[in-house]
């Protein structure tokens, strides 16, 4: 997994409340289970019409927001069905960072688990965040995990919370399997004991 220490990038401002797994990468991609080439489905009835073209309305595809690595959000984004490839679908569009005031649960573990960092903040800092990443390209905003802020093009800073041993993972790019081999001496040591005591097994 890629780390994620300090990131400077465009925010998308994305001010919908309750958007949805489904939202986010519908059903019909789910078939997949490889992680990579789901972005450009990512918001897919969103981003485009019946007929495959974009819809220039829609925020991630103007201009300005194109190479968005940051999405600000209304209130539970993630809800909904508990498919991981949401967060699949995202990272691989370009976002490492998601602010909101809240998120569906297991979309947030899932984000976690993949490289994502869903930063938690009061209604009045996204609310901030929210009217900064309105500005386009020019506003870039910083999101610096050691440190727990974001800090706006401004220069305002907002502290968040994550737990530590997420944190760590993160900050070391530590997936599950990641985690595993790291106790891979121990994990021998004991087959080794195993096949020696037990032979027959």
């Amino acid at each position: 997994m890629e780390k994620f220490q300090t990131l400077t990038g465009i925010a998308a401002p994305m001010p919908l409340v309750n958007i949805d797994t489904d939202m986010i990468i519908p059903k019909q991609f789910l078939k997949t289970i490889k992680r990579t080439g789901l972005g450009k489905h990512a918001f897919d009835e969103m981003r485009y019409d019946d007929q495959g073209n974009e819809i220039p309305d829609f925020v991630l595809n103007q201009p300005q927001y194109r190479d968005a690595q940051i999405l600000v959000t209304g209130d539970n984004f993630g809800c909904g069905s508990s498919r991981e490839h949401a967060p699949w679908a995202l990272k691989d569009f370009g976002i490492r960072a998601i602010v909101s005031t809240s998120y569906a649960d297991i979309f947030y573990n899932n984000c976690f688990k993949n490289g994502l960092l869903p930063i938690v903040l009061p209604r009045e800092a996204v609310d901030a965040l929210m009217k900064d990443a309105e500005k386009g390209s020019n506003a870039r905003m910083t999101v610096d995990l050691e440190a727990q802020t974001v800090t706006s093009s401004d220069g305002e800073s907002f502290s968040f919370d994550i737990d530590p041993f997420r944190k760590h993972c993160l900050l070391n790019g530590l997936d599950d399997i990641a985690l595993s081999l790291e106790k891979a001496p121990a994990i021998e040591a004991f087959e080794a004991q195993a096949a020696q005591a037990r032979p027959w097994v």
